[in-house]
C-alpha cells in the first residue's frame, strides 16, 4: 500500500471506530545500545549506489505545511516524499526532513504541522513546493486546517492535521512524529496519487 493509501486506510479507520480518544503520553521503551559502524568492518555504501537501488521503491508525494509563527511573514511549506502513517493508538504519522532545510524551523516554531496527500494531477505543485528561496504559496489556492491552521492545499487527495509530537535524529535528517488531531480525504481523494519513482512521477 503506497503511502496516500495508507492514509487514507487510517482515515476509514478512525471513521469507522468514532472520535479519536485524546493522545495520551507515551513511554518510549528502552533505548538499544547503539555502536558505530567502523571503518576496518564495511566499505560505506556508495551514495549514488544508494539512491539508484533506493529509488526502485515508489513513493506517494505530500506536501507539509505549517501556519505562520510569531514573527514569520507567511506560512511555510516544502514538498516531501518521506512521510508514513506510524501508530493508530495513539494516531501518529511521520515525515523526514533534511537537518538543512531551512524550511523545517519555521514549522519547528510552528509547533504544528499538515500533511497534504498530493493527487495525481499534482506534480507542478509540488515542483513549486521543492524550491527554496521562493514564496511557495504564491498563486496557490489553500484553506486552512481546522485544528492548527495550516495551510489545506486545493485538490490534494488528503489531509492530516498535527501537533508536533517528538522529533528524534536519523543520520543528515530529522525524523518528527506528529500527533493527529483532525485529518480527511477531499472530493479528489478517490482519484489517482501522486506517486515519486526513479526520479520522476508516475
Amino acid at each position: 500500500m503506497g503511502h496516500a493509501g495508507a492514509a487514507a486506510a487510517a482515515v476509514r479507520y478512525l471513521r469507522s471506530a468514532g472520535s479519536a480518544p485524546a493522545a495520551q503520553p507515551v513511554e518510549a521503551l528502552p533505548r538499544p545500545e547503539l555502536r558505530c559502524v567502523t571503518d576496518d568492518e564495511r566499505a560505506p555504501v556508495d551514495q549514488g549506489e544508494f539512491r539508484r537501488v533506493l529509488g526502485t521503491f515508489a513513493t506517494g508525494v505530500t506536501v507539509i505545511t505549517a501556519p505562520a509563527a510569531d514573527g514569520e511573514p507567511g506560512p511555510a511549506g516544502f514538498a516531501c516524499q518521506s512521510f508514513s502513517a506510524l501508530s493508530l493508538d495513539p494516531p501518529l504519522v511521520v515525515f523526514m526532513v533534511g537537518r538543512t532545510s531551512t524550511t523545517w524551523p519555521r514549522i519547528a516554531r510552528a509547533g504544528a504541522f499538515c500533511v497534504n496527500v498530493l493527487a495525481a494531477h499534482q506534480g507542478e505543485l509540488c515542483r513549486g513546493f521543492a524550491v527554496s528561496g521562493r514564496d511557495k504559496f504564491a498563486d496557490v489556492p489553500y484553506d486552512t486546517s481546522p485544528v492548527s491552521g495550516s495551510p489545506r492545499l486545493t485538490g490534494a487527495a488528503a489531509w492530516v492535521d498535527c501537533t508536533i509530537h517528538a522529533v528524534h535524529t536519523g543520520g543528515d535528517h530529522l525524523i518528527v512524529v506528529g500527533r493527529v488531531d483532525g485529518l480527511g480525504v477531499t472530493d479528489e481523494g478517490d482519484g489517482a496519487p501522486l506517486l515519486f519513482h526513479r526520479g520522476r512521477f508516475l
